[in-house]
């Protein structure tokens, strides 16, 4: 059977696919893709399924050799891709030949890559799932230079798309539509105000569990702190110091500080390809940025 041989990983990459469900009673989060809208788009490109596993590229950098020929996609953040050294097109199938290399370079715009190979990363699933969870240390190990990825069966259908037409990932701003609540009586009359008055700035301080914000702090009336509760992907959790996190897809399943809104789940996506130094700003799911 074909199989990627690692190279080189760049910042960080794992193996992701749609999530494991259904467990968080047990305390076990749905992990999956950051961007789960680039990550079908590569499926989609090569005919696999949807919940087929594909490779999580943090900031590039990700150099694989083919072992045996594959067909494989690129998606997300849009960066230089080249295969056998030669440059070669994002959102499109790609052959690349036995023993020929797959390089992705350093992102323009955007954060997170997506590498999808038809017949899907046929790593040993946990729990239901191929995805790496990195909070929680749980799903196949992170890949490391040297490690062999096999490959599994390739689908019965076949590619019929050339090239997807999709936009970039944003430059420099970004607008996210978030609900308030549930914990938005815990904060200052206008502190709902400013969050959504105001811009934030990604941190440097973001990763695959949450992306920390720098701005207006948002202050609260209520000095005790919450039995932990159950937490969902794209809560604004407020801290002491009252600075915003963002919760992504390795976020923790409960926690004790109050969340003033959550991100709707459908700019998630966005949300994933955020790089530091990007301003935010939030406006009340419904209406227009």
């Amino acid at each position: 059977m074909p199989a990627l041989e690692v190279r080189a990983t760049g910042m960080l990459t794992t193996v992701q696919d749609t999530g494991r469900t259904g467990f968080a009673a047990l305390g076990v989060g749905a992990s999956g893709a950051a961007d789960q809208r680039s990550h079908a788009l590569a499926n989609r490109l090569v005919a696999n399924p949807p919940d087929a596993a594909t490779l999580e590229v943090t900031f590039g950098g990700l150099r694989v050799r083919a072992r045996g020929t594959v067909t494989v996609a690129v998606t997300g953040a849009v960066g230089p891709v080249t295969v056998a050294g030669r440059g070669a097109a994002m959102n499109a199938p790609l052959v690349v030949p036995d023993g020929a290399e797959l390089s992705l370079g350093t992102p323009a715009r955007g954060l997170r890559s997506y590498v999808a190979v038809r017949g899907g990363i046929a790593v040993e699933p946990v729990l239901g799932s191929r995805s790496t969870d990195i909070l929680a240390d749980l799903g196949p190990p992170v890949p490391a230079p040297g490690t062999v990825l096999p490959v599994g069966p390739p689908p019965a259908a076949f590619p019929n798309v050339d090239v997807a037409a999709v936009p970039p990932p944003a430059a420099d701003r970004l607008t996210l539509r978030a609900v308030p609540g549930p914990r938005d009586d815990w904060f200052r009359p206008h502190a709902l105000d400013t969050l959504f008055a105001a811009e934030y700035e990604v941190t440097s301080r973001s990763d695959r569990v949450g992306m920390r914000l720098a701005g207006p702090p948002l202050r609260r009336t209520r000095s005790g702190e919450l039995p932990s509760e159950g937490m969902v992907p794209g809560s604004l959790q407020i801290p002491p110091d009252g600075e915003p996190v963002l919760f992504l897809a390795d976020h923790p399943v409960t926690g004790g500080y109050p969340v003033i809104a959550v991100v709707h789940g459908s700019d998630l996506p966005l949300a994933a390809q955020a790089t530091p130094g990007m301003r935010l700003r939030f406006v009340r799911a419904g209406a227009r940025g």
